[in-house]
């Protein structure tokens, strides 16, 4: 699963990145500082089966602090985005071919209003933050569009001769978009185009890359700088945003590098952080400090960690699988305990989860086992969330 970060220049996005990820990349305040796209790893927490199982683990692919499962997702920040980027100003060709492979985005804006449009740096309240999610939105659904209209017509005559349903079609130009053909006809049910592609418009194209965008792209909004905005921004926002999140990812990466420092306590996704004894701070450090600790009190934290989990566990509606080969133990052929943590669509089945582990697994599945109950399943076993699961299959 891959999630990107976007949104315009010098809203924090590689603050953002930084602070999800820890990974160490160029941040300051001028657009387009980042030009290449950066990858790296952040987590979504879980709760580890080793608690009700009372066992305890060693993970490989995933650590467990205090029977909390750190799970790992793939990020990309990405080049910031201006209007019109889908017709290639700015970065735009760039950034939106880096966004190819993503499953969710998260739109990182400045819930201030202190950068404009185009990203340069002004006062808190100067811009409508609602813009920002609009035109982002926009470009994406337009850069769809755009790839849509690219020998459009010459595919229309083809399906029209050959039958071929509207889904089909519209997959097969999007291929390389990571977009499924059940997303593809989630939304041609409900723009309901005429039956001859032929007579599609620009308008029915529009409203197809709209829902495309929805359904294979989803956006939630993390409402960055939360903690320099003018009182009623954050509404604003949520007005046209149901899934937004205010964020202070300057707050949450000080906080990580001086727990890297010794200086503080912090679990990631924690509402506040503790200074550690013994530690003497300067004057300018308490300030910080307690600046940090009003505004997470007042948010509940730094949004940082809530918005992975949101893109995760909401948007995407994935859940956490367990295998292991040994049912009784709980572990794999090393006799690691618990030793991985899957994200999979929320109705997989058990069949599913052989083929996330190992092709050949998938291929020569005979039959699963439920770890917690020790009842075998069928290859249509639905997964539950936090299941622990061992896959039998031919040698």
């Amino acid at each position: 699963m891959q999630i990107g970060i976007v949104g315009k220049p010098n809203v924090g996005k590689s603050t953002f990145f930084s602070a999800a990820t820890m990974a160490s990349v160029e941040i300051a305040n001028y657009p387009f500082t980042t030009i290449e796209a950066n990858r790296g790893v952040g987590y979504v927490r879980a709760p580890c089966p080793c608690r009700d199982l009372g066992v305890k683990c060693n993970p490989r692919n995933s650590g467990c602090i205090d029977g909390t499962r750190m799970i790992p997702v793939e990020l990309l920040d990405v080049a910031g985005l201006v209007p019109d980027a889908w017709q290639g100003k700015g970065l735009g060709n760039q950034f939106l071919d880096d966004l190819r492979q993503a499953d969710a985005l998260i739109n990182v804006i400045d819930v201030s209003g202190s950068t404009n449009i185009e990203g340069v740096p002004g006062n808190p309240g100067d811009h409508d933050p609602r813009e920002d999610v609009m035109f982002l939105a926009k470009e994406i659904e337009m850069w769809i569009k755009s790839i849509l209209e690219s020998g459009f017509s010459k595919m229309a005559r083809t399906a029209k001769m050959t039958g071929a349903k509207p889904e089909e079609i519209l997959h097969e130009r999007l291929a390389g978009l990571k977009m499924t053909e059940a997303q593809i006809k989630a939304a041609v049910r409900d723009v309901n185009p005429p039956e001859d592609p032929l007579k599609w418009d620009e308008e029915i194209l529009l409203a197809l890359s709209k829902k495309i965008r929805e359904f294979s792209k989803p956006l939630i909004v993390a409402m960055n700088k939360a903690d320099i905005a003018p009182p009623g921004n954050a509404d604003l926002v949520k007005t046209i945003a149901e899934d937004a999140v205010p964020t202070m990812a300057e707050t949450e990466l000080a906080l990580k590098k001086a727990g890297t420092g010794g200086i503080v306590e912090y679990v990631q996704g924690s509402k506040g952080f503790r200074i550690k004894d013994g530690v003497k701070l300067s004057e300018a450090q308490s300030r910080a400090l307690d600046y940090m600790s009003k505004n997470m009190e007042k948010y509940g934290g730094t949004g940082v960690q809530e918005c992975l989990e949101m893109a995760a566990f909401k948007t995407l509606d994935l859940i956490v699988v367990y295998p292991v080969e040994d049912e009784t133990h709980y572990t794999d052929h090393s006799g690691n305990v618990l030793p991985d943590a899957f994200l999979i669509p929320r109705g997989s089945t058990a069949k599913d989860m052989a083929y996330k582990v190992h092709t050949d697994l998938g291929d020569k599945f005979i039959r699963a086992v439920n770890a917690r109950t020790k009842r075998t399943v069928g290859a249509d076993y639905i997964l539950q969330d936090g299941d622990v699961i061992r896959i039998v299959a031919n040698k």
